[in-house]
């Protein structure tokens, strides 16, 4: 949980970066979006192969949470999906990071204030440990592009469990 918390006060730091800038040089927001979308595939990446599945078979109470943490995680691949491919100067690349950082913040606040602290209060801090250690572990082979292949069987396999 600690590792996730760390990926969400990095996401709003860009995201706040993003939104600074948002009427500066096209070529700063370009490179703001392409680091929110290496964090967001790296992150999305982790909670989908490890934590969601473990929680899922751990906590079946939370299995209602997890299913519409997936369903979050499929919208904003589709959206860095599209931004991955856009350029900086197309009309919609504002508004469409502006829904991006709108829908992460919702599906982040979720998380943190919902059902976290359920997982912390269900969990043993060993269980949450060897979760942890997974996520660390799997960490430098996870996706950094929305349009690598584990990032787009990761988006798949959303749509289709």
């Amino acid at each position: 949980m600690v590792l996730l918390n760390e990926d969400h006060k990095e996401m709003r730091r860009l995201f706040k970066a993003f939104q600074d800038a948002e009427e500066g040089p096209a070529s700063q927001r370009q490179k703001l979006v392409g680091q929110i979308l290496e964090a967001l595939t790296v992150h999305t990446y982790l909670e989908n192969e490890v934590m969601y599945p473990e929680i899922r078979r751990l906590l079946p109470d939370l299995e209602d949470d997890i299913l519409e943490s997936y369903e979050e995680h499929h919208v904003a691949d589709l959206l860095c999906f599209e931004l991955a491919s856009m350029d900086a100067d197309d009309e919609r690349f504002n508004p469409k990071t502006t829904v991006l950082i709108e829908n992460v913040t919702h599906h982040v606040e979720e998380e943190e204030q919902e059902w976290f602290p359920k997982v912390r209060e269900q969990l043993g801090r060993k269980q949450l440990q060897e979760i942890g250690e997974k996520m660390i572990a799997l960490r430098a082979d996870a996706p950094r592009s929305p349009g690598e292949p584990k990032a787009i069987k990761k988006a798949i396999d959303a749509v289709t469990a």
